[in-house]
C-alpha cells in the first residue's frame, strides 16, 4: 500500500511540476505593415512582426511600461 502511494505521489508530481516551472516571458513587437505597437507573451516567428525596445519582460505590467517608453511605438 505504502509503495502504490509512493509511486502515485511522484507521478503527480512529475505531471504538475512541470506546469509551475513555465517562466512566461513578454515581448512587445510591431507589425511592419501597419506599424502598430502590441504586447505578446510569445517570441515572434513571422517576418510581419519584429520585436522592438528592450527586448524580453518577466511580467506584463514591466512590458506596459516598456511600451509606454519605446518611441517607436509612441508616435
Amino acid at each position: 500500500m505504502f509503495r502504490k502511494s509512493l509511486i502515485a505521489t511522484g507521478v503527480t508530481l512529475g505531471l504538475v511540476l512541470p506546469a509551475f516551472a513555465q517562466v512566461t516571458e513578454y515581448y512587445v513587437v510591431q507589425d511592419t505593415a501597419t506599424k502598430k505597437c502590441t504586447i505578446v507573451d510569445r517570441k515572434p516567428t513571422t517576418k510581419t512582426t519584429v520585436v522592438v525596445g528592450d527586448g524580453v519582460f518577466k511580467t506584463r505590467t514591466d512590458a506596459e511600461a516598456g511600451l509606454k517608453r519605446i518611441k517607436v511605438c509612441t508616435n
